[in-house]
């Protein structure tokens, strides 16, 4: 029998096949004048069906976010099986029409564009030499997504994360405003979580942000932890003496490493960036206006150069229209000094790209 996905590929009369199942509600005249369906149907597009970008489908799936999920990849018999993997739990899961193809044409009409699709560190290549091939396979994807959804909102999840944010801005020619990147949103989780079980209480409730690069020189901002509006660090440093400068980087470095230890232990990791990416798809199609640490268009932000067309994570207003606007958060001396530090960094990889 053929294999197919649905009963009009089997050769089964695709049709009004309702028609003999339903009875239409008659009017006062007895007539029946059919309307059509006016709500506008959301639709998220998942570039890239590996682990992280089928975490996040799934994700977004269970949680209701979208009225079709269009999956690509460049393998397609994984992406067929993913699609129809998902298909089959229909019957446990919200009314979403789920599309699967290899040509970006399949992404047509998105609001939302998940770029999970990257190159792989070669053993013993350079950082540089990776960036250039995730360069090239960005411009194979990103002008294409632009040109097929042009309102969409282009959420880029792919590593180097923050440097690839950049290129996707250059290459899309949208505004910044709708070109995001993950960024430290699920680093600030991985920092919520190692407070929130020292403290012993929900993670929710405590206020913690990861900034600047998703990578070895993010910055933990200590100075505005807080738990139920009162400052977290000053409480630690008063009752533990062991809260030095020294403890606090290891802190930091718990959180920056935690991935890689994920990574060793498992081959690679999804739940959490899944879960963290269907948050932000949250606030921005539902337009719920919430605070999340975000890759975004930094210049002009404590101190960084005005003409610095870096891409960083700062706590950003998310909402339909993208990034609503940036916080002002007010940081100490040093801490301003390594989200520079950080910001310098990122724009060196960047201006090496050559876009």
């Amino acid at each position: 029998m053929k294999k197919a996905s649905s009963l009009s590929e089997l050769g089964f009369d695709a049709g009004d096949a309702s028609s003999g199942f339903f009875r239409p509600v008659a009017d006062d005249a007895g007539l029946y004048t059919p309307t059509a369906h006016r709500r506008r149907l959301t639709k998220v597009s998942v570039i890239g069906a590996g682990n992280v970008g089928m975490a996040i489908a799934q994700t977004i799936l269970t949680r209701d976010l979208a009225d079709e999920i269009a999956l690509v990849d460049a393998l397609p018999d994984k992406l067929r099986g993913e699609m129809l993997d998902l298909q089959h739990a229909a019957a446990f899961l919200p009314r979403t029409r789920l599309v699967s193809d290899t040509d970006l044409a399949v992404t047509r009409g998105s609001d939302l564009a998940i770029v999970t699709a990257g190159a792989r560190q070669i053993p013993g290549e350079t950082r540089l030499n990776l960036l250039q091939r995730n360069v090239a396979l960005f411009r194979k994807i990103v002008p294409a997504v632009a040109e097929h959804s042009p309102e969409a909102l282009l959420l880029i999840v792919a590593n180097p994360v923050d440097v690839l944010t950049y290129v996707a801005w250059k290459l899309s020619g949208f505004p910044a405003s709708r070109v995001i990147g993950s960024g430290t949103n699920l680093d600030s989780s991985r920092f919520r979580f190692l407070l929130a079980e020292h403290l012993d209480v929900n993670a929710q409730d405590v206020q913690a942000y990861m900034v600047g690069e998703h990578g070895d020189s993010s910055v933990a901002v200590w100075s505005s932890v807080s738990v139920a509006g009162m400052p977290v660090l000053k409480s630690l440093q008063a009752s533990h003496r062991c809260f030095d400068e020294e403890a606090l980087e290891g802190i930091r470095r718990s959180v920056v490493d935690s991935a890689y230890e994920v990574i060793s232990l498992k081959g690679y990791t999804s739940w959490a960036i899944g879960y963290s990416v269907a948050s932000l798809a949250a606030s921005l199609l539902r337009d719920q206006r919430r605070i999340h640490p975000v890759s975004v268009l930094a210049r002009g932000f404590h101190g960084i150069p005005g003409e610095t067309d870096v891409f960083l994570s700062l706590p950003a207003r998310l909402g339909r229209g993208g990034v609503l606007g940036v916080a002002e958060m007010e940081l100490t001396e040093e801490e301003a000094k390594r989200l520079r530090r950080s910001a310098k960094t990122l724009w060196e990889n960047c201006q090496q790209l050559g876009l």
